[in-house]
């Protein structure tokens, strides 16, 4: 296992937020975490696919109203 593990801390500056934010996805079990001891640490992975499953992709729209113009 080649994963880093990351403090609460470690993973709010990885996502942007605060550490109630991690915190509570922790707390919610919305995301993988490990105990140590009585630490929490959360793989680098488990952050990175947590922010891949809630990226919105854009909606693409064509805004011309009568299509090309020849």
């Amino acid at each position: 296992m080649k994963d880093r593990l990351l403090t609460v801390g470690q993973a709010a500056e990885f996502l942007g937020t605060t550490e109630r934010f991690p915190r509570r996805l922790i707390a919610e079990r919305r995301i993988v975490f490990v105990r140590v001891g009585r630490h929490v640490r959360i793989p680098e992975s488990a952050l990175a696919s947590f922010v891949n499953a809630h990226t919105v992709q854009p909606i693409v729209v064509d805004r011309r109203p009568f299509g090309a113009v020849a």
